[in-house]
């Protein structure tokens, strides 16, 4: 009986941290054509509010938003449709070596659980390698101090598919760089880097140093699919983590791509009205200390506070009968 009761006491203590509000979600997305155009259409932004608001931080690749009307009215939405938790953005300039066709990266997180601490555009110079990229990675370094790894920095690429073997290799001077900079290892890189089926040949991945270094970690495997359309099967899209301490801060088995198409009940039309790709995601393990604090705070107002206060006293009741149970 007495097993048994511990058993169900530590049950009780998973559900708390996962009632509690225990996710740290990081997300990167191709948005496939963001700008003016896809903005009026409705019921995309309502999808597409519905993806990220799921993260704290998410990163958006193929915003090309030449008008500058695109973002704002995202972030509107945003704002307007999540009670609980208020969204900003930063912004890379618009990048692309052709004046006809640049990209912007921008970092949509959650202000509640993560600020921006520092910002830092790739300049692209490095001797006997200048002009790398395409579209050279917009470096940003949050604090998130709900998180067990508190601060980290995010590198986004979307590789040119053209140059992918070289970029992708190019990302580890990138690497280098930052770590050199701002005396950290905690780095995790990710975007679409068109690195599976014709664009990155399994003869070239040899001379590529992101996948031959050993301190990374892949997380989004090989034979994953990212991409919406039925008739593709690629891992485009991926998470890469620098570190041991960092790897051992992710939750294990959560990196993965988030099929919008079937959770929404989407058709696959429907789906590539949005983007022909999805979004990958990966969840930082949280300090539990400040999740079973948060359980009780009065951060939350009006439906989401009574249903966290609930909650709480849910579990309070439950862990206090199996208390008396085990003093018998």
């Amino acid at each position: 009986m007495r097993s048994s009761s511990l058993l169900l006491l530590s049950f009780l203590m998973g559900v708390r941290d996962v009632q509690g509000g225990s996710d740290f979600r990081v997300c990167a997305f191709n948005l496939q054509h963001f700008g003016d155009s896809k903005s009026k259409k409705s019921d995309v932004m309502e999808t597409l509010t519905r993806i990220i608001t799921r993260c704290d931080v998410c990163l958006l690749q193929e915003v090309r938003d030449s008008k500058g009307k695109a973002l704002p009215q995202l972030l509107t939405q945003l704002n307007s449709n999540d009670s609980v938790h208020k969204y900003d953005a930063v912004a890379s300039e618009r990048l692309g070596r052709s004046e006809s066709y640049q990209e912007q990266y921008v970092f949509v997180y959650r202000t509640d659980t993560v600020t921006v601490s520092g910002q830092y555009q790739y300049p692209d110079i490095r001797p006997g390698d200048v002009d790398a990229f395409s579209r050279e990675p917009f470096v940003v370094r949050f604090k998130a101090p709900r998180t067990t790894i508190k601060e980290f920095v995010l590198i986004p690429q979307h590789t040119t598919p053209t140059n992918t073997t070289k970029e992708l290799d190019a990302l580890y001077d990138v690497l280098q760089d930052v770590r050199k900079m701002w005396k950290t290892e905690n780095v995790i890189l990710l975007g679409d880097f068109n690195a599976d089926c014709g664009y990155l040949a399994k003869k070239n991945r040899k001379n590529v140093r992101l996948i031959t270094e050993k301190s990374l970690v892949w997380l989004i495997e090989d034979k994953t699919d990212t991409t919406v359309r039925s008739s593709t099967s690629c891992a485009y899209d991926r998470i890469v983590v620098h570190g041991e301490t960092f790897a051992r801060a992710i939750v294990p088995l959560s990196a993965k791509p988030f099929n919008f198409q079937s959770e929404y009940e989407l058709t696959e039309d429907q789906a590539l009205e949005v983007s022909d790709h999805y979004p990958v995601e990966v969840l930082l393990k949280v300090d539990k200390s400040r999740v079973f604090n948060g359980a009780t705070s009065l951060a939350l107002t009006g439906t989401n506070q009574k249903t966290s206060q609930l909650k709480f006293f849910s579990w309070f009741v439950l862990s206090h009968l199996v208390l008396q149970v085990l003093a018998r």
